[in-house]
């Protein structure tokens, strides 16, 4: 598959920028079902809020939450509403906010990450086994560029609609 990619689309910059777009999205639904499959407690997406929540220093609101992955906070109460019914999560009002709600995190979260999480990180190595260190820190830095893209599109798509 690698090789049609290349031998299709590196003739020019303008066909590897489709062809990159077209991978970030491919490979993205790639990871969502392969973990979907592979862990059973929670769906891929639950699990990043649930990641996202534990790194945070703070109670965030569902708003916040959601400009982090990138989803509305609509998407956010629902998968929150999900990970409550499975006993991971409290909601509840915002201290800072009363018109906002948070995520507290219960200790099946911390169990979860203890006990079931650690079976599943040898599936991330597995995604990284094929990588060198050196490609590893290439890989990080261009994600980082690839998020000031996205934010530089989320800036341009805002002003065009002003």
């Amino acid at each position: 598959m690698l090789a049609e990619l290349t031998a299709r689309f590196s003739d020019t910059t303008e066909n590897q920028k489709k062809a990159i777009f077209s991978s970030l999205f491919i490979a993205t639904n790639k990871l969502q079902t392969l973990f979907d499959n592979h862990i059973p407690q929670i769906s891929l997406k639950q699990f990043m809020l649930l990641s996202i929540v534990r790194q945070s220093k703070g109670q965030m609101t569902f708003t916040q939450l959601g400009n982090i992955l990138g989803c509305s906070r609509q998407n956010i109460k629902k998968l929150a509403e999900i990970l409550e019914k499975k006993g991971f999560i409290t909601i509840q009002q915002s201290p800072y906010d009363t018109r906002a709600l948070c995520i507290c995190l219960t200790e099946k979260v911390k169990d979860y990450f203890e006990n079931d999480f650690s079976a599943y990180q040898k599936e991330l190595e597995y995604l990284f086994e094929v990588y060198t260190d050196q490609e590893i820190e290439a890989l990080f830095n261009l994600m980082a560029k690839l998020y000031a893209g996205i934010e530089n599109l989320e800036k341009k798509t805002t002003d065009y609609g002003n």
